[in-house]
């Protein structure tokens, strides 16, 4: 709890649940599920505007969905050149890679930890705080969260060598992807594909159907069938229909069997799994040659790993459910998490045909999410509807509270002792499940908020004091990695309005709601402590509210 001044009164603001009901009241406003008739004119407008038309507000709104936080600079370029030009101007920077050579050779030390994940999670947040390319750092994100590999099963190697993956295949084609992530290591025994074998391979083998059910429920077509727009088919009773039955999965699997990981003397510790060299197929008795079906297409006997494979995914592409199910995950992650079914239907649309001929193009689809009117119509006064909005998890805080500041990078000492986002940490998502699901909803209510899992006390209590942590203790570290409290702490000083105007303005679009503001000067006058952990306290208090903690 947090006592602040508002309105003259003292008021008691409980985080986690201004948060969440935040969200679900604006749920209440009743109506049709698909508000595709009311999409406002002005968001249509906003979506098409000239760059001189760009508003700051539109404009911060916009690096909302599709960075990992607002700066300065990229809202004035956003301005400058237009909504659909940045995106292009983003997806034409060269990709970013990681460098694992560290993460293998600290692999783990004397007393059992990660070094070697460290190096990878500091490398992670020097990207997604400081490098350009920003849009795609945030897609591989998204990625990420619904084709998972992680630690849990994994080496740190193998899962920042899967995050290269992630990065390369962000703008590029669904089924190439799908393909490469089927034959990555760091998936082949994450999910054991890499040991699945034919029960011809050997005394006592048979196929493994792990990778085989993830890759259907997952990863692409989900567990029941879907129309374009992503609402579920039902049968004549109104049940849901399903997609698959066991026997596809059980001929998936035979189908996926014989891969393996490449074996070369004199592999470190780190990389036992040769995660930089994609799998191949082993011996010919490791596949299952027989005749298989999965989901009707049928998969003639006799032919090797490569060609089941290539006929898997083609398979997959050709489903009606792939398209509304990797839409509506990308829209879940970048902006809203509850779309309409107009919304999905339109950017499924673009994943069937990019308007080349071309099904699949992540670029497109990715660009029809952020464009799509529904996206864009709050950048126009209050014209987003009710129901829009996602709530800010774990990451996306921590980073956009950073970018705000200035920061470079993570200060070292949040790496000590425990994750710096702790209960979303880059690939340690505790199972294949993620940290969510895309079905979560928000407590008491219908509406989709799967961020809402993660909002605990312990994250609620991280994200009032954390930063208060740094500036009390550890300003050497906020310091090294280049993170500015001064600015804020001086204009403080100077005038606890312009202090708050500084704050709107970074991390509000300009816009913040004037009972908060109220709390953020009463709470300035209020404090004895120094200047730049005074600042702590009144930002770690504003970036708990809702007027942040809801992403509309």
């Amino acid at each position: 709890m947090l006592r602040a001044q508002l309105g003259g009164g003292m008021v008691r603001i409980g985080f986690a649940g201004c948060l969440v009901a935040a969200l679900i009241a604006t749920g209440c406003g009743g109506g049709a599920r698909d508000d595709s008739k009311a999409l406002a004119s002005a968001g249509q407008v906003a979506a098409q505007a000239p760059a001189a038309k760009v508003t700051r507000y539109a404009a911060a709104r916009f690096l909302e969905q599709a960075t990992f936080g607002v700066k300065a600079a990229d809202v004035e370029r956003v301005r400058a050149i237009g909504f659909a030009a940045w995106i292009d101007e983003q997806m034409a920077l060269p990709v970013t890679q990681f460098d694992g050579r560290l993460s293998i050779s600290l692999y783990v030390d004397a007393n059992g930890r990660q070094p070697a994940y460290r190096a990878y999670e500091k490398e992670f947040f020097g990207a997604v705080l400081s490098r350009p390319d920003q849009l795609r750092q945030r897609v591989a994100w998204s990625l990420s969260q619904f084709v998972v590999v992680s630690l849990s099963a994994n080496d740190p190697y193998g899962v920042l060598e899967y995050h290269n993956l992630l990065l390369r295949s962000a703008f590029g084609g669904y089924g190439p992807f799908l393909r490469a992530m089927t034959v990555h290591p760091a998936m082949g025994t994450f999910l054991d594909n890499a040991f699945n074998r034919a029960v011809t391979a050997c005394e006592g083998c048979s196929p493994n159907e792990n990778f085989a059910r993830e890759l259907l429920q997952l990863f692409s077509v989900g567990v029941n069938k879907l129309n374009p727009d992503g609402t579920l088919k039902r049968d004549a009773r109104g049940r849901a229909i399903e997609t698959y039955v066991q026997r596809d999965v059980a001929d998936l699997a035979r189908a996926l069997t014989g891969w393996e990981v490449i074996q070369e003397a004199g592999l470190p510790q780190g990389n036992l799994y040769n995660f930089g060299k994609t799998m191949r197929p082993g011996e010919a008795q490791l596949h299952d040659l027989g005749s298989k079906s999965v989901m009707g297409t049928s998969f003639p006997a006799g032919q090797n790993a490569e060609q089941d494979l290539d006929r898997v995914v083609a398979m997959l592409m050709k489903h009606p459910n792939i398209a509304p199910f990797v839409s509506l995950r990308l829209i879940q992650h970048l902006v809203t998490s509850d779309p309409t079914p107009a919304y999905v239907g339109r950017v499924a649309a673009t994943f069937r045909n990019n308007g080349r001929g071309v099904a699949g193009d992540l670029g497109a689809v990715v660009k029809a999410v952020l464009l799509d009117p529904e996206a864009r119509r709050g950048d126009v006064g209050h014209g987003d509807t009710p129901r829009f909005g996602k709530l800010r998890e774990p990451m996306l805080f921590q980073t956009s509270l950073l970018r705000g500041l200035g920061c470079a990078r993570v200060p070292a000492s949040s790496f000590d002792g425990q994750n710096f986002t702790s209960n979303q940490a880059p690939m340690l998502a505790p199972s294949v499940f993620s940290f969510y699901l895309p079905t979560d909803t928000a407590p008491g209510s219908n509406l989709l908020a799967p961020e809402h899992r993660l909002l605990t006390g312990d994250e609620f209590r991280n994200r009032v004091s954390s930063l208060r942590h740094w500036s009390a203790s550890l300003k050497p570290d906020l310091d090294a990695a280049g993170c500015d409290l001064q600015t804020l702490a001086q204009a403080g000083t100077r005038s606890p309005r312009e202090l708050a105007d500084l704050i709107s303005e970074r991390w509000f679009r300009g816009a913040m709601p004037p009972a908060l503001r109220q709390a953020i000067e009463a709470l300035w006058n209020q404090s004895r402590e120094a200047p730049e952990v005074n600042v702590a306290n009144v930002l770690g208090m504003a970036l708990a509210s809702p007027a942040f903690g809801v992403m509309r």
